[in-house]
């Protein structure tokens, strides 16, 4: 059994916590501000650091100076975009990085955000980098609120799926989330309710008390204690801590929060003529500039041209339109120029096409010259890789016949995998599926791989070598 020192119980023995057994159950921790929370979640830290991977949510920055002793990375987010922290998140897994998301330096609602976008990038870390990784958050009910405060509701619902999956479906991933909070009222219920271990600091509202008291199972009567708990002594409970409710002392720490707390400073003498003189100083005020007259508005010339226009359609008939044919050709190198531009591929399906319709009206078709639908195929068609020609094959005409019976968002992903089975090749990798995915994450590509043989459209087969796909109904396989 690997245990760590907690800290000390009432009579003088060490209170140990089981680390294994603490990555398999979780931990809420519950106190008043000035309890000892961040005191209790720095000694966790620096007493597991060389024992297992951990990942801290810092929203106050207190816990940087773990860097200077244990090595750990600070991610600041302020230069950061949703993307990147998402692609962070996965690779801090992959790499087995101890690391620290700094939340200070960005507001409330960016909080939430990143916040979620890296907890959503360690939850769809591949399979083989599930390695236990301790994730302790502090404020927790800043990222999982039981209501509505001034965030907005996207940014409030991406950190709420966040960390219910951290705690919710986070362990069989090897997530191990110990949240933090001042009041359980304020933490949204199905992220609290999935702790087994709990340690409860100093508290003084009613329901906050008789909260703590029914998750430790103590009486009622007993709750009241709870308000004589001295900083940094929790009551302790669960399967990595104790089996019946213990009353400990957090234990000394090697590190220290830049913040410190108010320290008492004599004041200085000043008599009050001088601090009159001070404090009423004059302020410069500047004087506003005079209003100008105001001008009567120049002439619209737009209204003067639609009238000139107008007088001129009046007096001579408009000659005929001259209509443009399509042409195949033509119209598969317009939607290629489309393909081709730059971040084509994570650009939503309405705004290409408003791109190909510029192209078309400037070479003289119609607006209407190609629908949405057959846009959406040819474009799907082009990113496979496959040229014009082979595009009017009647093997990639039965492809095409199933992709349309697939949502739109993963007919790209198909027909990239019927391109690459029909021409005998390796199955595309992580990268070139998001991309036919139209997205950045490399765990939501792969979950298309198991919706496509959920569907019956594919065989997926797992190999030493890699993956291997097979198109059901046409036996075309990659190698």
């Amino acid at each position: 059994m690997t245990s760590i020192i907690l800290g000390q119980g009432r009579d003088g023995s060490d209170t140990c916590i089981d680390l294994p057994e603490l990555l398999a159950t979780r931990l809420l921790v519950q106190g008043n501000s000035g309890s000892g929370k961040s005191h209790l979640l720095r000694r966790l830290l620096e007493q597991t650091a060389t024992l297992v991977q951990q990942v801290m949510i810092d929203p106050e920055g207190d816990f940087v100076t773990l860097a200077d002793h244990y090595g750990h990375l600070v991610i600041d987010v302020e230069d950061q975009s949703e993307a990147s922290l998402r692609a962070a998140g996965e690779r801090v897994r992959a790499h087995r990085a101890s690391v620290v998301l700094n939340l200070e330096q960005v507001e409330a609602e960016m909080q939430l955000r990143a916040a979620g976008a890296f907890l959503n990038g360690m939850f769809e870390a591949p399979r083989a980098h599930w390695y236990p990784v301790l994730v302790v958050v502090d404020e927790a009910q800043l990222f999982a609120p039981v209501a509505g405060g001034d965030t907005s509701d996207e940014a409030r619902r991406l950190s709420l799926g966040a960390m219910t999956n951290l705690m919710c479906r986070g362990r069989k991933r090897g997530l191990a989330g110990v949240i933090a909070t001042q009041r359980l009222a304020k933490l949204a219920k199905n992220v609290a309710a999935e702790a087994s271990n709990f340690l409860m600091g100093r508290t003084f509202l009613d329901i906050d008390m008789a909260r703590a008291a029914d998750l430790l199972g103590m009486e009622r009567r007993a709750a009241e204690s709870f308000r004589d708990l001295a900083r940094g002594q929790f009551m302790a409970l669960g399967p990595a801590l104790s089996r019946r409710p213990k009353l400990v002392t957090i234990g000394p720490v090697t590190t220290a929060s830049h913040a410190t707390g108010p320290v008492l400073v004599p004041l200085e003498p000043v008599s009050a003529e001088d601090l009159r003189d001070i404090i009423l100083e004059p302020v410069h005020e500047f004087t506003p500039r005079p209003r100008r007259e105001s001008r009567p508005p120049p002439p619209d010339l737009l209204a003067q041209l639609d009238a000139y226009g107008a007088e001129r359609e009046a007096e001579e008939p408009a000659p005929a339109a001259v209509v443009v044919e399509a042409d195949p050709d033509q119209l598969w190198s317009l939607v290629a120029e489309v393909v081709a531009g730059e971040g084509s591929d994570y650009k939503p399906l309405a705004t290409l096409y408003q791109d190909f319709q510029l192209r078309a009206r400037i070479q003289g078709l119609s607006r209407n010259v190609l629908e949405l639908g057959p846009f959406h195929r040819m474009l799907a068609t082009i990113r496979a890789g496959l040229d014009r020609e082979r595009s009017e094959s009647e093997d990639w005409k039965q492809a095409q016949a199933i992709a349309a019976t697939l949502p739109e968002d993963v007919q790209g992903v198909f027909l990239l995998l019927a391109r690459t089975a029909l021409d005998g090749e390796t199955c595309p990798g992580d990268e070139a599926l998001a991309r036919a995915y139209g997205t950045h994450s490399l765990g939501r590509a792969r979950r298309q791989l198991n919706y496509l043989e959920e569907r019956e459209v594919i065989v997926l087969q797992e190999t030493p070598l890699g993956r291997r796909v097979a198109i059901v109904g046409l036996g075309w396989q990659t190698v």
